[in-house]
């Protein structure tokens, strides 16, 4: 069951959540999140083209994880309003048994758990709201869903754009790692710098959103310090392992990401 939420639903000013929603075709958002996400394709066509991009790396890394790799458990941070390919959906089609915990602090999300709670009759979900910058609760009540002696696959997709702290990030990064037992994976996809990017940035922070950070490959790089990292490291996303359903290879895509190990 869903843990209960803060309530502090403001659909007055542009949510990342919502926005990635209507760039992926959703129905879950409201008028200033369409306006500001026309306001940011007019700047940065490709933001539509990132969001799918990032969907696709979702799906291929927990089909490795949960198939190849042996990974049974998901803690899934930042996961936003559920839409086709979450976790639990590619993690569960390859292993029935699959547990998923998902972890997001905006009430929307909350208001669609229940689709994100739709396990099979073999696995299990949850749904936590909590913030990755207080990463001792979210491990805590986690907990009683995952079992944390046995590996578990951490997913920081699209959240650490709004950590916009660097030392806040990596420590909460850090210490989230630290929880997990040996031969768990942490998978990250993140935005990164360009002309276009630096731009619809500007244009996020005019409309009232929540502050962001664009982090080269290199300041990426350093979340998987002490982790054993996969080939072919931290790439733009539809060059990393991609597979004949993978989109846009051989574009320049601003949005990196990687998969480690922890030894």
């Amino acid at each position: 069951m869903a843990h209960t939420p803060r309530q502090r639903l403001d659909t007055s000013v542009p949510h990342p959540a919502r926005v990635w929603d209507y760039w992926l075709g959703g129905t879950e958002n409201f008028a200033p999140d369409r306006e500001v996400g026309d306001q940011i394709t007019a700047v940065c066509p490709e933001l539509p083209i990132i969001a799918r991009a990032e969907r696709q790396f979702i799906g291929r890394t927990v089909t490795l994880l949960a198939g190849e790799l042996g990974v049974d458990q998901f803690l899934d941070i930042g996961t936003g309003i559920p839409t086709e390919g979450n976790t639990h959906l590619v993690a569960q089609k390859v292993n029935p048994a699959a547990r998923v915990v998902y972890v997001d602090n905006d009430p929307l999300v909350l208001v669609h758990a229940r689709a994100l709670l739709d396990s099979t009759p073999q696995g299990a979900t949850d749904y936590i709201d909590a913030d990755l910058r207080n990463p001792d609760p979210i491990l805590q009540a986690a907990s009683d869903t995952l079992d944390f002696a046995r590996p578990i696959g951490l997913m920081l997709v699209g959240v650490l754009d709004f950590v916009v702290d660097d030392t806040l990030a990596i420590d909460a990064v850090n210490a989230l790692v630290a929880g997990l037992a040996p031969g768990s994976y942490l998978a990250i996809a993140s935005s990164t710098p360009s002309e276009a990017m630096n731009k619809a940035a500007d244009v996020w922070h005019a409309g009232g959103g929540a502050p962001i950070v664009l982090r080269s490959p290199e300041r990426l790089a350093r979340f998987f310090q002490g982790l054993e990292l996969l080939d072919p490291g931290v790439v733009t996303l539809p060059e990393w392992r991609p597979d004949a359903a993978t989109d846009y290879i051989g574009q320049q895509v601003c949005q990196y990401g990687g998969v480690g190990r922890k030894p």
